[in-house]
């Protein structure tokens, strides 16, 4: 069973960074998996905001974060990582991370579908 642990949240002025990071284990049956970030603000649906595949050569960004942030992995610390930059009002949510049923980050990633491990997510607030 994947479990996840996100940290990092915290409040920021608008126009701030913030670096979240997620550690992740039990990957037994997918241990060769893409890796998202996903956000959920209240009365609002999940969003899928970032994802890179295994080998951490591919990612892929909601169109509003792209140029923004950026994600990256270490897979022999288990670890994944999203850089926030020029944050905005719009960002506040609360960041979940997640692991992917696939090596690379489908075109579904977005949905979250056949996404494991959601802990208890940590929460961004950007403040105008």
């Amino acid at each position: 069973q994947v479990q996840v642990e996100e940290s990092g949240g915290g409040l920021v002025q608008a126009g701030g960074s913030l670096r979240l990071s997620c550690t992740v284990s039990g990957l037994t049956s997918r241990q060769y998996s893409s890796l998202a970030w996903f956000r959920q603000a209240p009365g609002k649906e999940r969003e899928g905001v970032a994802c890179i595949n295994y080998m951490g050569s591919r990612t892929d960004y909601a169109d509003s974060v792209k140029g923004r942030f950026t994600i990256s992995r270490d897979n022999a610390k288990k670890t994944l990582t999203l850089q926030m930059n020029d944050l905005d009002a719009e960002d506040t949510a609360m960041y979940y991370c997640a692991s992917g049923g696939h090596s690379e980050c489908l075109s579904s990633w977005r949905l979250g579908a056949n996404f494991e491990g959601w802990g208890q997510g940590t929460q961004v607030t950007v403040s105008s």
